[in-house]
């Protein structure tokens, strides 16, 4: 019999720059927590705990070449990108697999929303880009989606209002523009019906 089957997969994705300082954290717990360090609890659930894990976690990767680690009875997947690295963090039970996608789906889409310069300054420039495409990714430790065009498209979407490429015009020749319009229209139309 399988053990505990739950959709919450990743505990955290973080992006740290060449120092091991904080550029973007989200830590993700179950709506209804269970035991600490269960799947589906936030294993960090304080602000020093979760910078004392980050301060290990990038002491231990800083040096090595490998993707996948396994820190503090974590599955940790990481990325460097010139002057910042990004990890996604799931529990032992976790498929890497899974977790690596995660973690190409956010390099090759914060890539494609950045214009090829994930760096640390643009990161900061464009957080609101950057977080919205983590959400994209994952919602509350929940993977969403690994395609990364898609999460670029999703991201890059201008609002609805923005939509509509022909303004209304409510001057003197748009009103008589539209006027036309309708009038040609309705001819049309009855000539078809006869």
């Amino acid at each position: 019999m399988p053990g505990n089957l739950s959709l919450f997969t990743v505990n955290a994705i973080l992006i740290l720059d060449q120092d091991g300082a904080r550029v973007l954290a989200k830590y993700y717990a179950a709506p209804h927590p269970t035991a600490p360090g269960e799947p589906g609890s936030n294993p960090y659930p304080t602000l020093k705990e979760q910078q004392d894990f980050e301060k290990g976690l990038f002491a231990k990767t800083a040096k090595q070449s490998n993707d996948i680690i396994l820190y503090d009875n974590r599955i940790v997947v990481y990325k460097p990108e010139s002057d910042i690295t990004l990890y996604v963090i799931g529990s032992l039970a976790e498929n890497e697999i899974l977790l690596y996608n995660v973690v190409l789906a956010l390099r090759d889409a914060l890539s494609i929303l950045l214009k090829n310069a994930t760096d640390k300054r643009t990161i900061i420039e464009n957080y609101d880009m950057v977080s919205l495409a983590v959400d994209e990714i994952v919602d509350d430790g929940i993977v969403l989606e690994t395609d990364p065009a898609a999460v670029a498209a999703r991201v890059s979407k201008p609002p609805a209002h923005e939509l509509n490429p022909q303004k209304l015009d409510f001057s003197e020749q748009g009103l008589y523009n539209a006027w036309s319009i309708g009038s040609k229209m309705l001819a049309t139309k009855l000539r078809e019906g006869l």
